[in-house]
């Protein structure tokens, strides 16, 4: 038994309105299980790992609110198969799709359930992100599907997470005492002077060791990255030695502004089945970093190759 994806799903927040988190997930979670031809019924679980709110709203869980959204297995007792399913909150950032995937294998181990949705949506707390220049982030959504295949060829490797003894290089966080009467439309999103080489050195390493440790040749592999800087695919590339084809780290979907957080190991996975994998790359290693600072690692061979 492997765990695999069975679909993907990205958006971009419309240019003109306010963005809505449950929103945006909920639409690209529809998309998704479009795309896999089957019922919201047939999810057993759901992680919400996106960070950044409409309104900093805080409770209940997104999650909670994103499964009302799609509209999965709201009434276990008019549907009892294939039972009740549940969501809940996982929020580290931008390694959050990727401990997710930990959790979601770790589920889908014991059959406890059969599918398991990934959502990670991010919107400023004002709605617009394109009006504060200050804010680093895009306003989208995305999602992934996850499921149980009965063959061991291919699908998801261990996760493995790492972190630096470094004090935090980037934070997102609310200030309460101080957010005054419009604080629910702001964010503080700190970034430490020279984080974008103490996340990239973070990168680095965990990449070569994950490889090291999996047998990864790098050099047959296509690295997805999350994308902290706009620069970060190519730096990364330069210090793994390898050419910056081999390294994606994904723009917004639809030419919007602002760089992706949450969602960007879902944009990279779409980008790079989008324009399908050279011949000479056997697997996809997934990379993410952020605030903490904290690292993962997770390969992926599709079962079709």
């Amino acid at each position: 038994m492997t765990t695999v994806i069975r679909a993907a799903s990205a958006i971009a927040a419309p240019t003109d309105g306010q963005a809505a988190a449950v929103l945006l997930a909920g639409r690209a979670s529809r998309e998704c299980l479009a795309e896999a031809r089957i019922s919201p019924d047939a999810v057993g679980a759901l992680i919400n790992v996106g960070v950044y709110r409409e309104h900093n709203t805080f409770e209940p869980a997104v999650g909670a609110l994103v499964q009302k959204e799609v509209g999965i297995n709201l009434d276990y007792l008019a549907h009892p198969v294939p039972g009740a399913a549940f969501s809940f909150d996982l929020m580290n950032g931008a390694c959050g799709v990727l401990n997710a995937v930990q959790v979601a294998q770790a589920m889908l181990s014991t059959g406890s359930t059969e599918r398991v949705l990934i959502t990670a949506a991010d919107v400023h707390p004002g709605g617009r992100a394109a009006l504060d220049d200050d804010y680093p982030y895009a306003d989208l959504g995305a999602a992934l599907l996850l499921e149980r295949s009965a063959t061991a060829d291919g699908g998801f490797g261990p996760v493995r997470t790492a972190g630096s003894d470094e004090a935090s290089a980037t934070a997102g966080y609310l200030p309460t005492a101080g957010m005054g009467a419009g604080g629910r439309a702001r964010i503080t999103v700190r970034r430490d002077h020279g984080f974008a080489e103490q996340l990239l050195d973070l990168a680095v390493d965990t990449a070569a060791e994950y490889a090291r440790t999996e047998g990864l040749d790098l050099h047959r592999t296509l690295v997805v990255s999350s994308r902290p800087t706009a620069d970060f695919a190519q730096r990364l590339a330069g210090r793994l030695g390898l050419p910056e084809s081999s390294v994606i780290a994904p723009d917004a979907p639809g030419g919007g502004e602002g760089l992706p957080h949450t969602a960007a190991p879902i944009l990279g996975y779409l980008r790079a089945v989008g324009q399908g994998l050279p011949e000479d790359v056997d697997q996809i290693l997934f990379v993410a970093v952020g605030a903490g600072p904290s690292a993962v690692c997770v390969s992926y061979r599709p079962q079709e190759r």
